[in-house]
């Protein structure tokens, strides 16, 4: 019995957790991060400002909650994102999560706030990168440079070359969601998206890809 309601109290719980953050992206968007009182998000979300602040004792701690939660289904920053072995794969598979992953109009909204505050709250950037796409970063980083310890590719740089991947992805998927706000490309051009960027790291770094210093 006491194990049943402790688990419908973690539900109950993270119910409150997701409607507050719900709540606070919303806000921080139509009102901006300094416009954003805790009362607000709690009225807002529907839940006592008590409940608020047991779980988010300040803004702060609630943008970094949005943010961790925005970068989830990024591979484990502390282990290659797959197995090497076989490069093509691999980097198919990240771009598709990585595409996946900031594709999500979440994740366009949460940039959105971050650079409209930048100016006066420079932390929000530093959760956004510490917190968010440096331990993506990391990971991917991880991997390239587990496929060159295992001769399948030759990465003298794998923190350039994982710039460059997620850059080429990125720079389709979701900068320009930055400017125009009915950007939504279809699944099928992101995968195209996705393929060219795999292409062009195979022509670059695959080992034996007829460059010479891959010989």
């Amino acid at each position: 019995m006491t194990a049943g309601l402790s688990a419908h109290h973690q539900r109950l719980a993270q119910r409150k957790r997701e409607a507050i953050t719900a709540a606070a992206t919303k806000l921080f968007l139509e009102r901006g991060y300094d416009g954003t009182s805790l009362a607000k998000i709690a009225q807002e979300a529907v839940v006592s400002k008590s409940t608020l602040f047991k779980q988010f004792p300040t803004k702060a701690a609630l943008f970094e909650a949005i943010v961790t939660e925005y970068w989830k289904g990024g591979p484990d920053p502390s282990a290659p994102a797959t197995q090497p072995g076989d490069l093509r794969a691999g980097l198919s598979a990240i771009g598709r999560q990585y595409a996946e992953l900031i594709g999500r109009p979440a994740m366009a909204a949460l940039f959105r706030i971050v650079i409209a505050e930048l100016p006066r709250f420079p932390e929000l950037g530093r959760a956004q990168f510490e917190l968010g796409k440096l331990p993506y970063f990391i990971s991917v980083q991880h991997y390239l440079d587990a496929e060159h310890a295992a001769g399948t590719a030759v990465v003298p740089d794998a923190e350039s070359a994982t710039n460059q991947f997620l850059g080429m992805i990125a720079n389709y998927v979701l900068w320009p969601r930055m400017l125009l706000a009915d950007w939504s490309p279809a699944p099928a051009d992101v995968d195209r998206a996705v393929e060219e960027a795999v292409t062009t790291m195979l022509a670059r770094y695959a080992r034996g890809a007829g460059d010479p210093q891959h010989s």
